[in-house]
């Protein structure tokens, strides 16, 4: 592992002094390649400093911590002796989940030089804004909706039209399965009654494409007026042979004893 800069601590400590408002700051040395993952699993970037942290052994690191929840980190820029790399942290807030970062922009790092007072001016002209936008977007998402928008499960319906693809291709239902009050949405949406088959049928004239238009069509009508809509596969079911019904090989002779009635 690679010989930690001495500097960074001291360059951190100077960072945070000249920062807006009270700042901290704390150094931390990673004995073990794996000890950096506990900050950088927090990393709030998704640019630069995410593809330096994914892709070095990066021995050291400090965490500066802000006045209003921000934390930024701190650590130095591999293969540019001259610069370091400051980037935010996400929240520390166990309230807050997965979703309430959805659709908000990460407000990323930049790289700065190793004169405090100059990176001192970069983060916060560059930094800081994008980073309180993005806290203060996260924390009204958490206010606004706490727990995750989980689907709700469907309502329940009096009626269900259940609509089969047949192993022949046909996509239909049969006659005595359709509501009264549902047929004349089916013709409206293409299916045609075929006495013979005792069914309504979706033409196969319209291809995969122009049926699954027509069916989504016709669910949205039926669910408007509080109906299900199911859609299944004719299947059918093979039995399987038996001990009593598998042929044996034609090479063995067998013996066997009829039961029933003798014709002359």
């Amino acid at each position: 592992m690679p010989t930690p800069r001495t500097d960074l601590s001291t360059f951190a400590t100077a960072l945070a002094a000249r920062l807006p408002g009270p700042w901290t700051s704390t150094y931390q040395h990673h004995t073990t390649y794996k000890d950096q993952y506990r900050t950088t699993n927090q990393l709030w970037d998704a640019g630069h400093i995410d593809h330096v942290v994914s892709t070095y052994v990066l021995p050291h690191d400090a965490v500066l911590h802000g006045p209003e929840r921000e934390r930024l980190y701190v650590t130095h820029r591999p293969l540019h002796p001259e610069q370091f790399v400051v980037a935010p942290l996400q929240p520390e807030d166990a309230s807050l989940k997965p979703h309430h970062f959805e659709g908000v922009e990460e407000p990323n790092g930049i790289a700065v030089p190793n004169d405090p007072a100059r990176a001192a001016a970069r983060v916060t002209r560059r930094v800081l804004p994008r980073y309180e936008q993005a806290l203060h977007a996260v924390l009204h998402n958490a206010e606004d909706q706490p727990e995750p928008p989980h689907r709700p499960a469907p309502p329940q319906v009096s009626q269900v039209l259940t609509l089969t693809y047949y192993n022949d291709g046909a996509l239909g239902v049969p006659y005595k399965s359709v509501p009264e009050d549902v047929r004349m949405a089916l013709f409206a949406h293409g299916f045609q009654y075929h006495p013979h088959q005792a069914a309504f049928l979706l033409p196969a004239a319209y291809g995969e494409d122009g049926r699954a238009l027509r069916v989504q069509a016709l669910t949205r009508e039926l669910a408007a007026q509080g109906l299900g809509v199911n859609l299944r596969r004719h299947t059918t079911t093979r039995a399987t042979p038996t001990a009593a019904t598998t042929p044996r090989p034609a090479s063995f002779p067998t013996t066997s004893t009829s039961v029933g009635t003798h014709h002359q």
